[in-house]
């Protein structure tokens, strides 16, 4: 790779730790935020919620404004907005608009506008990576740009946890959010648009990719995964602090060790689907890896729900969601090879089907928790992941039927 390949993959990266940063802060401020407002688990779940309506929502026109203005203006435009929303966020307490319309309706509006900023980040993260990188790294690319997710879920409940005993849950979003909207300009600084000749000029081809049954397998697969993935995202450190009772320093340290676990293994799932594409084919190369990963973070998940040591706890949920990053990239790699110049809007295609199971997990774990039990509650989502390991049953990502990698996107 190219020194500039490795910086554009570098500062996507940082995109993806800083958002993740900024969509994981609520989680971390939700049990300050709860007390001082008097707020239940059920409506904080509607205000994580509210992310991901937006987020979903935008998500398809995302990926094709990424191929039709080009994915380095829509990654700017996405790192200003959401860094700004982010600032706002305490404004939709009291005071704010939370004295206007109620505190619940004030955050889930800002929360709203925060999803539609962030929308395009990973489509037009694809679009980059198949218009600039070579085709034997592009999984690996995923794999560490991806990664940044795991690593802003991973040092958020250390540094917010200390940025809110320190300054209050206020500054701290307010810190966050002026973090992404530096790097937002460093990236107009320092990325040329030299994607300008690469622009998909023409409508999107809908029905193509909707008639695709591997892109509709990809959706459906998809969903399954974000459904079970954002039970860590947003349930984690509820459930290590307040159902496992661990203390707060325990609690912040305990729920980074499985997000360091996605940093490790999100690469490595690349690097190992970019290895076996290349010796057995890109069909059984990328379905072998997602497979096998997500069966083996099924039942790590099963275990660690029986088990009463924390350290064991932990361990086993690490490896759950580790092997859940495995999948992750690899899905991505696949959407980039089935749809070939239309990876941007295809890959909004598949994440808007993600987070509409992604959606339903914030709000359905407390539900099914608050009549059954958290290990039924989060149990669901293991359910729910070995469903979405099915679907690799169906997909077929070699481009126009080849068992190989296209020279360009």
């Amino acid at each position: 790779m190219t020194p500039s390949q490795i910086w554009i993959a570098a500062l996507m990266f940082a995109f993806s730790v800083v958002n993740y940063f900024d969509r994981t802060i609520l989680s971390i401020a939700a049990p300050s935020m709860m007390k001082e407002f008097g707020l239940t688990p059920t409506s904080m779940g509607a205000v994580f919620s509210a992310f991901l309506v937006s987020y979903t929502i935008l998500m398809t026109p995302g990926g094709r404004w990424s191929d039709r203005f080009g994915p380095r203006n829509m990654l700017a435009a996405m790192a200003l907005g959401s860094g700004l929303l982010t600032a706002l966020m305490p404004l939709g307490g009291i005071p704010g608009l939370g004295s206007l319309i109620g505190i619940i309706p004030g955050l889930f509006v800002i929360r709203l506008g925060f999803g539609i900023f962030t929308a395009p980040l990973y489509p037009a993260a694809a679009r980059m990576n198949a218009i600039t990188m070579p085709p034997l790294q592009r999984a690996r690319v995923l794999g560490f740009v991806n990664a940044g997710a795991g690593f802003g879920g991973a040092v958020s409940p250390i540094l917010v946890t200390a940025m809110i005993a320190r300054f209050g849950w206020r500054p701290s979003f307010v810190m966050a959010g002026a973090a992404a909207v530096l790097l937002g300009v460093l990236w107009l600084a320092t990325v040329p648009d030299r994607a300008v000749d690469t622009r998909v000029a023409q409508s999107p081809q809908w029905g193509v990719l909707l008639n695709n049954p591997n892109m509709r397998w990809l959706i459906g697969g998809f969903a399954a995964l974000d459904y079970y993935e954002y039970i860590f995202f947003y349930w984690l450190y509820y459930y290590l602090g307040e159902v496992r009772k661990l203390p707060a320093d325990d609690t912040a340290f305990y729920t980074t060790l499985p997000f360091l676990a996605w940093v490790v293994m999100m690469p490595l799932g690349g690097w190992l689907a970019d290895h076996l594409t290349a010796r057995f084919g890109i069909k059984r190369g990328l379905r072998w890896v997602a497979i096998g990963s997500l069966l083996v973070s099924v039942l790590g998940l099963v275990a660690a729900l029986n088990v009463d040591d924390t350290n064991t706890l932990v361990a086993l949920l690490s490896l759950a969601f580790g092997c859940a990053a495995v999948a992750d990239v690899v899905f991505w790699a696949g959407v980039i090879s089935v749809a070939g110049a239309q990876a941007g809007t295809a890959g909004g295609l598949m994440n808007t089907g993600g987070n509409l199971g992604g959606l339903l997990a914030p709000v359905v774990t407390p539900w099914v928790s608050g009549h059954l039990g958290w290990p039924w509650g989060i149990g669901l989502g293991g359910v729910i992941c070995f469903l979405g390991a099915l679907c690799w049953r169906g997909i077929d990502p070699a481009p126009q039927g080849r068992d190989s990698l296209p020279a360009e996107a």
